[in-house]
């Protein structure tokens, strides 16, 4: 089991920041999602053993947190979300330094150091001073230290937070890569949807420090039978008006589909029939899948 709550509670002086959290995930990358204050932050420190657990229990990779904190830590890579790095040493050094701090003998973690800064994509810059680099080299840094003793875990906290779109996307497929092809789990936070759903299997959803959603992406995901997305080649709005008509509630997308809500007794077929006799094609036709957008946002609202 790659997470496994019961009832963890978490305070900060008395005010609760996880409140009874309850959950058993097995993935190979899971992905953490909530609104601010949500508790996500709260969850990886706890695990991390950096805030202490006042009630319930955490176990991870089999570990006991509590208990069997050190070698929790030894399994783990941390990619913090801040900047965390020791101004006026090149990022080798550091890098080297890191890799002593887990344990590697001097000359295997300065090897180590050119493997993984290569891997991340700053080979190039590896002996410039760590002050000089731009944010995102100094993201990829921060990845490239959680790297540096192969973990069986890596927990990367909001990792393309303050990139820009080239960066976001260099970093997210670096991230898809690693979970593809190492031997690695993840636990990936982030407050971006489309980070999660395109680089997790499984998501936990936090809100007020409490669990509203969790489980595998694909299973959550519906298909509703009462809205279907619709093409056309012919008269989008007398086709719309002719479907409002049969009390449908209509709309078109950014991507020009038409966006049909059935109404009681309305058979998808009669877009066909009405399409027949306004001489129109339907080129594509589909009942709506939700998104990870829509789960979030329904469990949140649920939850209000």
């Amino acid at each position: 089991m790659l997470l496994d709550l019961k009832d963890l509670v978490v305070r900060y002086g008395r005010r609760p920041a996880l409140d009874g959290v309850t959950v058993s995930l097995e993935s190979k990358a899971l992905g953490l999602l909530g609104p601010n204050g949500a508790g996500k932050s709260t969850l990886i420190r706890a695990l991390l053993g950096l805030v202490p657990i006042h009630g319930g229990e955490a176990q991870l990779d089999g570990l006991n947190v509590r208990r069997e904190g050190k070698r929790v830590r030894e399994r783990i890579g941390y990619m913090p979300e801040h900047e965390s790095y020791l101004a006026g040493i090149p990022a080798v050094r550091f890098l080297r330094f890191m890799g002593e701090m887990c344990g590697l003998e001097p000359s295997a973690a300065m090897e180590r150091a050119h493997e993984v800064l290569f891997y991340v994509g700053l080979g190039e810059v590896r002996y410039r001073p760590l002050e000089g680099l731009s944010y995102g080299l100094l993201q990829k840094v921060r990845l490239a230290q959680a790297l540096i003793h192969g973990p069986r875990i890596l927990i990367l906290d909001e990792p393309t937070n303050g990139l820009d779109p080239e960066a976001r996307e260099e970093m997210l497929s670096l991230i898809r890569e690693m979970i593809e092809h190492s031997d690695s789990r993840f636990i990936v936070s982030s407050h971006l949807l489309r980070d999660i759903e395109t680089s997790c299997s499984e998501v936990l959803v936090l809100k007020r420090g409490r669990v509203v959603a969790a489980g595998n992406i694909e299973q959550m995901k519906r298909t509703d039978k009462t809205v279907f997305l619709v093409r056309i080649k012919g008269d989008v709005d007398r086709f719309m008006a002719a479907l409002s008509e049969r009390g449908c509630l209509c709309r078109l997308s950014e991507r020009e589909d038409i966006e049909i809500q059935t109404a009681n007794g309305v058979e998808p077929r009669a877009f066909f029939e009405i399409a027949h006799a306004q001489k129109v094609q339907i080129r594509h036709f589909y009942a709506k899948r939700d998104t990870l957008e829509d789960i979030f946002l329904k469990v949140l609202e649920d939850e209000t």
